[in-house]
């Protein structure tokens, strides 16, 4: 099987899929909203209201938005180059782990040093991340989609081990979470 693209496809060959998908997306979550009691239209309406009702559900919901939609578009990156990378989320954790290690005071700079600087480790942490798999993938002909996919796995668990044992907030009240980036 071969999955080539349409060369030049219309404009309802455009829009209805995504629509079909967004309108069984909104249909699966109104019966499940029924199967538990609720009603679908209220529903809906505490989501929005949960996303952006306020001032900081905005805030809120932009915070946890912005590293996905940055993963998504690393990830389309390997994709245009016809490479599988379903690591992403281990490598946003790389980028994380690395910041959290610089900006909760490893190095005392100001903010205007600091903030390109973990930007630039976070970058490196999980390019180097990849190294592994792109190695086994060039060197070995290991399947890039098998190794990326477990490293996902396996940065999580060090991700816990890191927020339960080294990097833990002393100030936590016992919560796996660590300390809070200097300002």
């Amino acid at each position: 099987m071969r999955l080539e693209p349409i060369a030049s496809p219309s404009p309802a060959r455009r829009i209805v899929p995504p629509a079909l998908a967004i309108a069984a997306t909104f249909l699966v979550a109104a019966l499940l909203a029924l199967v538990a009691g609720g009603n679908p239209f209220a529903v809906f309406g505490l989501i929005l209201k949960g996303a952006f009702g306020s001032k900081f559900a905005l805030l809120e919901t932009l915070n946890s938005a912005t590293p996905l939609i940055f993963t998504g578009l690393a990830i389309a990156v390997a994709f245009r180059a016809k490479l599988w990378n379903i690591g992403a989320e281990a490598q946003l954790y790389a980028g994380a782990v690395l910041t959290v290690i610089l900006g909760t005071g490893a190095l005392g700079l100001p903010s205007y040093l600091m903030l390109p600087l973990c930007a630039l480790a976070a970058m490196l942490a999980g390019a180097l991340l990849l190294l592994g798999p792109a190695l086994l993938k060039t060197r070995l002909g290991v399947d890039e989609v098998v190794t990326t996919l477990l490293f996902n796995f396996i940065f999580l668990l060090f991700v816990s081990y890191l927020l339960e044992g080294p990097l833990k907030d002393p100030m936590g009240m016992g919560w796996p979470k660590s300390a809070r980036l200097t300002p």
